[in-house]
Protein backbone atom coordinates (compact mmCIF):
# COMPACT_ATOMS: atom_id res chain seq x y z
CA UNK A 1 0.00 0.00 0.00
CA UNK A 2 2.96 2.02 0.56
CA UNK A 3 3.14 2.24 -3.28
CA UNK A 4 -0.33 2.73 -4.12
CA UNK A 5 -1.04 5.48 -1.65
CA UNK A 6 0.79 8.25 -3.32
CA UNK A 7 -0.97 7.19 -6.91
CA UNK A 8 -4.34 7.60 -4.74
CA UNK A 9 -3.28 10.89 -3.74
CA UNK A 10 -1.73 12.11 -7.58
CA UNK A 11 -5.52 11.34 -8.77
CA UNK A 12 -5.19 8.11 -10.36
CA UNK A 13 -8.23 5.85 -10.47
CA UNK A 14 -7.79 2.54 -11.88
CA UNK A 15 -6.12 -0.55 -9.97
CA UNK A 16 -6.05 -4.10 -11.12
CA UNK A 17 -5.77 -7.32 -8.76
CA UNK A 18 -5.23 -10.88 -9.41
CA UNK A 19 -6.90 -12.71 -6.34
CA UNK A 20 -10.55 -11.15 -4.61
CA UNK A 21 -9.13 -12.16 -0.70
CA UNK A 22 -6.09 -10.13 -1.17
CA UNK A 23 -8.19 -7.47 -3.08
CA UNK A 24 -10.99 -7.46 -0.18
CA UNK A 25 -7.96 -6.72 2.31
CA UNK A 26 -6.21 -4.17 0.37
CA UNK A 27 -9.50 -2.17 -1.30
CA UNK A 28 -12.43 -2.20 0.94
CA UNK A 29 -11.44 0.87 3.15
CA UNK A 30 -9.63 2.71 0.61
CA UNK A 31 -12.82 2.63 -1.78
CA UNK A 32 -14.81 3.61 0.74
CA UNK A 33 -12.97 6.53 1.47
CA UNK A 34 -12.48 7.20 -2.24
CA UNK A 35 -15.27 6.14 -4.19
CA UNK A 36 -14.14 6.91 -7.37
CA UNK A 37 -11.46 4.19 -7.65
CA UNK A 38 -12.23 1.57 -10.10
CA UNK A 39 -10.88 -1.99 -8.83
CA UNK A 40 -10.33 -4.08 -11.99
CA UNK A 41 -10.05 -8.30 -11.16
CA UNK A 42 -7.62 -8.86 -13.53
CA UNK A 43 -6.92 -12.62 -12.58
CA UNK A 44 -8.65 -16.03 -12.73
CA UNK A 45 -11.94 -16.31 -11.06
CA UNK A 46 -13.32 -19.05 -9.41
CA UNK A 47 -17.02 -19.53 -9.39
CA UNK A 48 -17.07 -19.27 -5.58
CA UNK A 49 -15.24 -16.46 -4.83
CA UNK A 50 -17.86 -14.56 -7.10
CA UNK A 51 -19.80 -12.84 -4.70
CA UNK A 52 -17.03 -11.77 -2.59
CA UNK A 53 -15.64 -10.12 -6.25
CA UNK A 54 -19.56 -8.58 -7.23
CA UNK A 55 -19.03 -6.58 -4.02
CA UNK A 56 -15.59 -4.77 -4.64
CA UNK A 57 -14.79 -5.31 -8.11
CA UNK A 58 -16.12 -2.44 -10.96
CA UNK A 59 -14.96 -4.87 -13.39
CA UNK A 60 -14.00 -8.35 -14.29
CA UNK A 61 -11.70 -8.91 -17.04
CA UNK A 62 -11.50 -12.97 -16.86
CA UNK A 63 -14.89 -14.16 -17.76
CA UNK A 64 -14.14 -17.10 -20.00
CA UNK A 65 -17.64 -19.90 -19.69
CA UNK A 66 -21.13 -19.62 -19.21
CA UNK A 67 -21.06 -21.49 -15.39
CA UNK A 68 -19.01 -18.46 -13.72
CA UNK A 69 -20.99 -15.60 -16.44
CA UNK A 70 -23.91 -16.78 -15.10
CA UNK A 71 -23.17 -16.84 -11.23
CA UNK A 72 -21.28 -12.86 -11.70
CA UNK A 73 -25.34 -12.36 -13.15
CA UNK A 74 -27.03 -14.02 -10.24
CA UNK A 75 -24.88 -12.30 -7.62
CA UNK A 76 -24.93 -8.51 -9.23
CA UNK A 77 -29.14 -8.68 -9.35
CA UNK A 78 -28.86 -9.42 -5.72
CA UNK A 79 -27.08 -6.39 -4.94
CA UNK A 80 -27.92 -3.94 -7.59
CA UNK A 81 -24.76 -3.53 -9.20
CA UNK A 82 -23.74 -3.63 -12.93
CA UNK A 83 -19.90 -4.97 -13.47
CA UNK A 84 -17.92 -4.10 -16.33
CA UNK A 85 -17.09 -7.53 -18.40
CA UNK A 86 -14.08 -8.71 -20.18
CA UNK A 87 -14.10 -11.94 -22.13
CA UNK A 88 -11.36 -13.60 -21.60
CA UNK A 89 -9.80 -15.15 -25.27
CA UNK A 90 -7.17 -17.61 -25.18
CA UNK A 91 -5.69 -16.27 -28.33
CA UNK A 92 -2.86 -18.65 -28.57
CA UNK A 93 -4.95 -21.45 -28.00
CA UNK A 94 -2.78 -22.69 -25.33
CA UNK A 95 -3.28 -25.59 -22.75
CA UNK A 96 -1.99 -24.04 -19.93
CA UNK A 97 -3.83 -20.75 -20.06
CA UNK A 98 -7.65 -19.66 -19.23
CA UNK A 99 -9.79 -17.99 -21.67
CA UNK A 100 -12.75 -18.70 -24.06
CA UNK A 101 -11.05 -20.50 -27.60
CA UNK A 102 -11.89 -18.21 -30.22
CA UNK A 103 -14.65 -20.41 -31.84
CA UNK A 104 -16.73 -19.93 -29.06
CA UNK A 105 -16.85 -16.27 -28.46
CA UNK A 106 -20.20 -15.60 -30.32
CA UNK A 107 -22.15 -18.16 -28.24
CA UNK A 108 -20.38 -16.94 -24.31
CA UNK A 109 -21.33 -13.32 -25.69
CA UNK A 110 -24.93 -13.97 -26.68
CA UNK A 111 -25.38 -15.56 -23.27
CA UNK A 112 -23.61 -12.75 -21.44
CA UNK A 113 -26.60 -9.92 -22.99
CA UNK A 114 -29.41 -12.53 -22.44
CA UNK A 115 -28.50 -12.84 -18.86
CA UNK A 116 -28.19 -9.02 -18.51
CA UNK A 117 -24.52 -9.15 -18.59
CA UNK A 118 -22.57 -5.51 -19.38
CA UNK A 119 -20.03 -7.04 -22.15
CA UNK A 120 -17.66 -4.14 -22.91
CA UNK A 121 -14.87 -5.96 -24.51
CA UNK A 122 -12.10 -8.67 -25.19
CA UNK A 123 -9.36 -9.60 -22.98
CA UNK A 124 -6.35 -11.68 -23.57
CA UNK A 125 -2.68 -12.82 -22.64
CA UNK A 126 -0.92 -13.77 -25.58
CA UNK A 127 1.69 -16.94 -25.68
CA UNK A 128 5.35 -16.22 -23.83
CA UNK A 129 7.82 -15.54 -25.91
CA UNK A 130 6.61 -14.52 -29.09
CA UNK A 131 5.95 -11.40 -30.92
CA UNK A 132 2.51 -10.86 -29.23
CA UNK A 133 1.54 -8.22 -32.55
CA UNK A 134 -0.08 -10.91 -34.23
CA UNK A 135 -1.97 -11.84 -31.37
CA UNK A 136 -3.01 -8.56 -30.94
CA UNK A 137 -3.94 -8.12 -34.12
CA UNK A 138 -6.27 -10.43 -34.49
CA UNK A 139 -8.26 -9.43 -30.86
CA UNK A 140 -8.81 -6.03 -32.29
CA UNK A 141 -10.37 -7.55 -35.41
CA UNK A 142 -12.13 -9.95 -32.93
CA UNK A 143 -13.61 -6.98 -30.68
CA UNK A 144 -14.59 -5.09 -33.47
CA UNK A 145 -16.40 -8.02 -35.55
CA UNK A 146 -18.60 -8.33 -31.88
CA UNK A 147 -18.82 -4.23 -31.72
CA UNK A 148 -17.60 -3.93 -28.36
CA UNK A 149 -15.95 -0.45 -27.58
CA UNK A 150 -12.89 -1.89 -24.95
CA UNK A 151 -9.89 -3.66 -25.71
CA UNK A 152 -8.19 -5.36 -22.29
CA UNK A 153 -4.34 -7.09 -23.45
CA UNK A 154 -0.73 -5.89 -22.78
CA UNK A 155 1.23 -5.83 -20.05
CA UNK A 156 4.31 -4.64 -18.66
CA UNK A 157 6.69 -6.82 -21.52
CA UNK A 158 4.16 -5.50 -24.69
CA UNK A 159 2.04 -2.78 -23.76
CA UNK A 160 3.51 -0.37 -26.79
CA UNK A 161 2.59 -3.10 -28.81
CA UNK A 162 -1.02 -3.83 -27.26
CA UNK A 163 -1.57 0.16 -27.87
CA UNK A 164 -0.61 -0.13 -31.14
CA UNK A 165 -3.34 -2.24 -31.71
CA UNK A 166 -6.37 -0.02 -30.13
CA UNK A 167 -5.67 -1.68 -26.22
CA UNK A 168 -7.99 0.54 -23.96
CA UNK A 169 -6.68 -1.29 -20.86
CA UNK A 170 -2.69 -1.85 -20.46
CA UNK A 171 -1.59 -4.04 -17.25
CA UNK A 172 1.48 -2.73 -16.31
CA UNK A 173 1.59 -3.30 -12.55
CA UNK A 174 5.35 -4.67 -12.66
CA UNK A 175 6.59 -1.84 -14.34
CA UNK A 176 4.98 0.15 -12.13
CA UNK A 177 5.19 -1.83 -8.57
CA UNK A 178 7.77 -3.61 -9.21
CA UNK A 179 7.44 -8.10 -9.44
CA UNK A 180 5.45 -10.06 -6.85
CA UNK A 181 7.35 -12.62 -4.93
Amino acid sequence: MEKILPLIEYGHIDFGENKVQEAIDKWTVIKQKNPNIKIHMIGKLQTNKVKFAVKLFDYIHSVDNAKLAQKISDEQSKINKKIKIFIQVNIGDEDQKSGISKNKIFDLLSLCKKINLKVIGLMCIPPANVDSSKYFKEMNLLNHELQLSELSMGMSSDYLKASENFSTFLRIGSSIFGQRY
